[in-house]
């Protein structure tokens, strides 16, 4: 008896979960019924109103507060409150993002999106080479990957399951449905990520979560780890590297935002080098979210500093690192790492 309680224990956040599916369907369904405007509009003031109730807004004030010492109060909570709107909206749009994306260069009438570096794209497209792009939690971050699918772009998205397994098993059918390729970021999948650009494939990527093995980079004034996958398939490959973010615009429009492949830092060996090229990229993040910070994810424990190698103190001393089952599979031969 007591073996099976404490099965039941450790199983039942994972029942749970399941147990939310069709209570999460039906939310689906009825933002389905009222339209983009409308769910967007409700699920929007749904956050701003029950966020700031809960434990992660406590998250987020501390992460402005450390982000912005200098920035007055009011302004932060204003801020917080953006960014619960911000996710309140990018919730319900799972609901259209079948929908949600119409940009079309040959249109001559208004879209809702709009493509800025279109020419980046066409490039990294049709160059036959492949390709890196990384992108952050900004606006509605499913949209670039979207924006490949539709273009022709052969792209692979790496991304993180949900915790709940409702929300994870909702958002993996909305993704296979408007996007291409998808790689989930659990153990082993590197391997797929490698095949990838291997095969000549372009690989995209949100680079603004921590990531417990990662390389030091500072990011917004605070170091914090980053996952250095990006950065060490650049070195291998030599490929280039694009970033691209989404921005929310007034009356439910979109701007994505593509820029041209970036210049990273090289060893003395000419080879790309792994902390600079993840400080360069977290740099461009850095910019994004200064330029809209109520339309970044605050909410998430970004900086982890109890985390932080202490042998290192700066991202130039930095050795990064994968987790264990990723750490010679980029090379070719397991004498070599990457």
């Amino acid at each position: 008896m007591l073996r099976l309680a404490l099965l039941l224990k450790r199983s039942y956040p994972r029942l749970a979960g399941f147990a939310m599916v069709p209570v999460i369907r039906a939310l689906v369904l009825l933002a389905r019924l009222l339209g983009p405007v409308r769910s967007t509009a409700f699920a929007a003031l749904l956050l701003r109103t029950l966020g700031p109730l809960l434990p992660a807004h406590r998250t987020a004030m501390a992460n402005l507060r450390a982000a912005f010492p200098d920035m007055p109060d009011a302004e932060r909570r204003r801020i917080a409150l953006e960014a619960w709107d911000n996710l309140g909206r990018t919730g319900a749009e799972y609901a259209h993002l079948d929908t949600l994306f119409d940009y079309d260069p040959a249109a001559t009438g208004p879209t809702r999106t709009e493509v800025s570096g279109i020419e980046h794209f066409y490039a990294l497209r049709d160059d036959g080479e492949p390709g890196l792009i990384f992108s952050a939690h900004l606006a509605n971050w499913e949209l670039p990957a979207i924006c490949a699918a539709r273009f022709g772009l052969d792209a692979t998205a790496v991304f993180r399951p949900p915790n709940n397994p409702a929300a994870a098993r909702l958002v993996q059918e909305v993704r296979r449905k408007t996007m291409g390729g998808l790689a989930a970021s659990t153990p082993g999948a590197v391997f797929a990520m490698r095949d990838v650009v291997e095969n000549g494939g372009h690989l995209g990527q949100l680079i603004d979560q921590h990531f417990t093995r990662g390389v030091v980079v500072k990011f917004l004034g605070r170091p914090c780890l980053a996952n250095p996958l990006l950065a060490k398939l650049a070195r291998h490959y030599d490929c280039p590297v694009h970033g691209v973010r989404v921005v929310r615009l007034p009356e439910g429009r979109f701007r994505l935002d593509l820029t041209p492949p970036l210049d990273l830092p090289r060893a003395a060996d000419g080879t790309i080098d792994v902390a600079g090229a993840m400080q360069a990229m977290t740099a461009v993040v850095e910019g994004w979210v200064r330029e809209n910070p109520g339309q970044w994810l605050w909410m998430h424990r970004r900086w982890r500093p109890d985390m932080l190698p202490r042998a290192r103190v700066t991202p130039a001393l930095s050795q990064p690192t994968v987790e264990a089952s990723q750490a010679n599979v980029i090379s070719p031969s397991a004498s070599q790492t990457v």
